[in-house]
């Protein structure tokens, strides 16, 4: 019996111009990825992040999946405005979904298409990008950042800062890491990465 060539790929997620479901404010997207089993039924393999109020988010969370060359592995990803604290999507708004193959996304390495809502109609002008790379390295890196007299920028109250991380990839700069925010005065402790 021959050995299965497989690799590990690296799926990053990030949209445009999604619907807003929200009033008052902007949806807070969360991405779900959905993969189909072998009998043909489609299970969850991972979330990203919510994300407050923003109509193009840069998920931070990456899926790690195993690509097998010789095998048709069917991908969904669905967008959802999360409003509450149940880990249920029933009670979410959906904001479209893009349904592709494994195979699609590596071969792309950047794969942009338009979000389409479950009648298979378009979701407003709403986009999907995937980006997928090919994990190599596992070595990590830990590092602590401070950030003293930061500009306040909020009206009312003091900024509630927070660092995002980005790496040059072949398909250009991707959001690596993004920290929790950190509500405080204008001096923030240290954040671990």
């Amino acid at each position: 019996m021959a050995a299965q060539c497989v690799t590990k790929v690296e799926l990053t997620v990030s949209c445009e111009n999604l619907l807003d479901t929200d009033i008052g404010s902007k949806s807070d997207p969360l991405c779900v990825l959905l993969m189909c089993s072998s009998d043909s039924q489609w299970y969850e393999a991972g979330r990203t992040e919510k994300v407050q109020n923003c109509l193009s988010p840069k998920f931070a969370h990456k899926f790690v999946i195993d690509y097998y060359f010789e095998i048709v592995q069917k991908l969904k990803f669905g967008i959802y405005d999360i409003d509450n604290k149940t880990i249920e999507l029933n009670d979410d708004d959906f904001l479209g979904e893009l349904e592709s193959t494994l195979g699609q996304v590596v071969s792309s390495k950047k794969l942009t298409r338009p979000l389409v809502l479950k009648n298979k109609k378009p979701a407003g002008k709403g986009t999907i990008t995937i980006s997928a790379e090919e994990i190599k390295d596992n070595r990590v890196v830990k590092f602590e950042v401070e950030a003293r007299k930061l500009d306040n920028k909020d009206f009312f109250g003091k900024s509630d800062p927070y660092l995002e991380l980005y790496r040059q990839t072949e398909t250009g700069w991707q959001l690596a890491h993004r920290t929790e925010v950190h509500l405080s005065p204008m001096s923030v402790p240290p954040l671990v990465a």
